[in-house]
């Protein structure tokens, strides 16, 4: 299957639901529809499928899942809730929260019983603020099993591919099972024979002439099997193309305008339109209001997230969220440039800034953040300390030994060739701390006191200034195997020394248009009928806080599934919903996405 021309559908041509985007949340409402039995077209801006969720680790964070029991018998919806009040508290709408919980473990078993996607919860997985009230240590995030791409043919070039520096060996995907045994496969057996199966399938993918590995895991294993399922159920999707308006009409949206290369199409959508772009993100003055200083070349998400799609909502009396804590979910990230001359833009975040040996510093020279927290946290702490002194970028410092066992962004533990990150400037290396503070502009003494007091803690166990390492999260990403008193903290001694850039990068958008329990769009006073919102364009449920992985995909897939059933109310839901709708026919105006 190939991806449908936007000639080969008819002017007018009529579907049940019309879904805009298709990342992870797009895919899944139409995948949705289509086991309801709508007849349902997903529309894509961009060239392939999967968005932002392509490059993620695909974790969905949804308590009490039909997988939560196999590893962790002991929590419970009302846990999930006293967690979700106590870290993100007034920053959502509460009944929002309480339906994602409430809805959750059906739009997973639904999902299951009724497509190619298939999930596991992990023995170890824990909520990031792990000393909360009602937190736990595993059962709430869920994964995609890993999927065999060479079943889909022909459609595994629609996949997204991967983020290269992400991937090894010129394009085979590994997760944290797989580096850990990559890491491992001199000393162990079990190791050894795993990483042998994963490379020798690997290789046998390019003999065939494939672009890339077939073996895909985390977020290219959930869109494989999103597309997989889609295919199975026959659902028109269309790539390059872009949505100009919605229409509306007596009984609420009912159309949208399509363009691909200057051909214009108007498709009605019975039940309504989904709108699920990935939020403004990229969108050309919404970024600059949002995320001031917050440059977009910093931005590791897929390009699709333009947020006109919002822009058509806003334009029909949609407004957006105002509660959030902070507009955006942030990474820090480290820049480099390709041969090709695009810039990637690598997250850093478990794999190197909470390991021992390890230290993060402003422009000065001090440190200014746990660098064992989450990436959302130690994003919030970098826009913060920036306001006071310069702190983006930020640097990320280590020393030989470190560099060696841990790896320092997109350079891989035990690597030996430097000289290419080491030219283009990406990493920074220096005999001693003078010299390395002389390199990133800093006081020498001001940066040999902070690492003398770094090392002074690692020996000690306990960071008396930032509290590294003293929560069960942190010290579940720090090194299980290092012989220290604190798994997080180590010291700095071993020349040479190095160091990357680290800048202040935004993963996913918190703020979006207000929808009810439903996911439709409100408007002033009251739900735009026909219009639903999920995913990045939706206004997030966690309010920009981060309390677990897979906090944007999770709830992407609940309401995906509650937009989906409440569109296709009409029809006779077999989701359960009771109640019908009528959305009419005859168009009355089109809100024009006019310079955009």
């Amino acid at each position: 299957m190939t991806a449908r021309e936007l000639k080969t559908i008819a002017e007018d041509e009529d579907f049940d639901v019309v879904v805009i985007g298709a990342g992870a949340a797009g895919m899944e409402a139409a995948l949705f529809a289509a086991i309801e039995g709508a007849k349902v077209l997903l529309v894509e801006r961009t060239g392939v499928l999967g968005g932002t969720g392509a490059l993620s680790g695909g974790a969905n964070w949804i308590p009490n899942s039909m997988h939560a029991a196999s590893v962790n018998t002991d929590d419970s919806l009302a846990n999930a809730a006293r967690y979700l009040d106590l870290t993100v508290g007034p920053h959502s709408d509460a009944l929002l929260r309480s339906t994602f919980l409430r809805e959750g473990k059906e739009a997973v078993a639904v999902l299951e019983s009724h497509s190619d996607v298939k999930f596991r919860a992990r023995q170890f997985n824990p909520d990031y603020f792990s000393e909360t009230e009602g937190a736990t240590m595993c059962g709430r995030p869920i994964e995609p099993l890993p999927f065999d791409g060479r079943k889909l043919g022909g459609a595994f070039s629609l996949i997204r591919a991967p983020i290269p520096e992400f991937t090894v060996l010129g394009g085979m995907m590994v997760d944290r099972d797989d580096i850990s045994n990559l890491l491992g496969m001199m000393r162990s057996f079990k190791s050894f024979r795993h990483s042998l199966r994963i490379v020798f399938r690997h290789a046998m993918d390019r003999l065939a002439g494939w672009p890339r590995g077939t073996r895909l895991v985390m977020g290219n294993a959930l869109i494989a099997r999103l597309l997989s399922s889609l295919i199975q159920r026959k659902v028109s999707i269309v790539v390059n193309v872009d949505v100009t308006a919605l229409r509306q009409g007596s009984g609420g949206v009912n159309g949208v305008r399509l363009v691909q290369s200057g051909l214009v199409r108007t498709v009605g959508a019975r039940g309504g339109v989904i709108l699920a772009s990935g939020g403004f993100n990229r969108h050309p003055t919404r970024r600059a209001e949002m995320f001031p200083g917050v440059e977009s070349e910093w931005c590791p998400m897929a390009p699709g997230n333009t947020g006109v799609a919002q822009d058509l909502a806003l334009r029909l009396g949609a407004r957006f969220g105002t509660s959030a804590a902070t507009h955006g979910v942030w990474a820090p990230v480290s820049l480099r440039k390709r041969p090709d001359g695009s810039v990637a833009v690598f997250p850093h975040f478990i794999l190197d800034r909470g390991k021992p040996g390890m230290l993060v510093v402003d422009q000065r020279g001090r440190r200014f953040v746990n660098e064992s927290a989450s990436y959302q946290q130690f994003g919030i702490a970098m826009l913060k300390a920036n306001a006071a002194s310069p702190t983006i970028p930020a640097f990320l410092l280590t020393d030989s030994a470190g560099l060696r066992r841990y790896g320092l962004g997109m350079i891989r533990p035990g690597a030996r060739r430097l000289s290419a990150y080491l030219a283009d400037g990406y990493l920074i290396v220096a005999t001693s701390l003078d010299d390395l503070a002389g390199k990133l502009g800093m006081d020498a003494a001001i940066l040999e006191d902070t690492v003398s007091r770094i090392n002074r803690y690692a020996e000690e166990g306990v960071d008396p200034d930032f509290q590294r390492g003293e929560t069960r999260f942190e010290r579940a990403n720090g090194d299980a195997t290092w012989s220290g008193q604190n798994p997080t903290l180590g010291p700095i001694r071993r020349p040479p020394f190095y160091a990357v850039r680290l800048y202040l990068g935004d993963i996913a958008a918190a703020t979006g248009l207000e929808v009810d329990e439903h996911a439709r769009v409100l408007g002033q006073d009251k739900p735009i009928a026909g219009l639903y919102a999920i995913g990045g364009d939706m206004q997030s449920i966690m309010g920009g806080v981060y309390p677990g992985g897979g906090i944007t995909l999770g709830p992407g897939l609940v309401f995906a599934y509650l937009a989906a059933r409440h569109a296709c109310a009409w029809k006779g839901s077999g989701f359960g919903l009771v109640g019908t709708k009528s959305l009419g026919a005859t168009a009355e105006y089109w809100p024009e996405a006019q310079g955009l």
